[in-house]
């Protein structure tokens, strides 16, 4: 479905993406973990196409997105709910989910009733200024938003960053929801054990290489993962 061919990404002088290589199947939750300036934000923004790959190609449906505009992407079906949630701060919860059907004709109640079915919380809140919601709620509302462009690939970005641990649990059973209503996810998440507790298969990236790959499980087995990010 997504495929990642040796993308290299700067940020004016720094090198922030060195020639990283991965691809995403159907039907796949893949991870991609490290620390903090690892280059893991930067390579969902180039596939979004919010950044531009100096060199390297980014291929999605077997099409090349290499250089498409970050709204023809979306029409593409690739949905990116931003690290930092990036809601409509001033415009109500039922307005931020309207927005992310901006690609479609007319905003559909159906849609609309199969994001409050996944988030009984924002049905609750559908009038509410979406600034007064939550940590929790605003990352329900742009996980809502993306969903509202019936995205065949959804990126998440450190969907559970700032959250409680009891919503950590919460946002990560939606996210196995969604994977198993039919929904292919990349998923960037500084919580490496839960990253690779749901994740088919995984990437591990260091100062903007990837310098392990393998399946959820083998890697969560791995002495070097377990040191490095799970406490191990």
């Amino acid at each position: 479905m997504l495929k990642v061919d040796d993308i290299h990404v700067y940020y004016g002088n720094i090198h922030a993406v060195k020639g990283i290589s991965f691809h995403v199947d159907e039907g796949e939750i893949v991870s991609l973990i490290g620390a903090n300036g690892a280059g893991k934000s930067t390579i969902l923004k180039t596939i979004s196409g919010i950044l531009r790959a100096k060199s390297g190609n980014i291929s999605f449906l077997g099409q090349d997105i290499s250089k498409t505009e970050a709204h023809k992407i979306v029409r593409q079906g690739l949905a990116h709910v931003p690290e930092g949630r990036r809601i409509f701060l001033k415009m109500t919860v039922m307005e931020n989910l309207e927005m992310g059907a901006f690609t479609r004709k007319e905003v559909s109640k159906a849609d609309i009733e199969m994001v409050f079915e996944r988030f009984p919380r924002l049905k609750e809140r559908q009038s509410q200024i979406a600034g007064t919601l939550s940590g929790g709620e605003q990352q329900m509302l742009a996980m809502g938003r993306a969903l509202m462009s019936h995205p065949k690939l959804l990126m998440l970005d450190e969907p559970s960053m700032g959250l409680a641990p009891l919503l950590v649990e919460q946002i990560f059973d939606i996210i196995k929801t969604l994977h198993n209503a039919g929904t292919t996810i990349l998923l960037v998440e500084q919580n490496a054990g839960m990253a690779l507790e749901i994740a088919d298969r995984a990437y591990v990236l260091e100062t903007g290489r990837i310098i392990l790959s393998g399946t959820g499980a083998e890697l969560s087995q791995s002495e070097e993962i377990k040191r490095a990010y799970l406490g191990g």
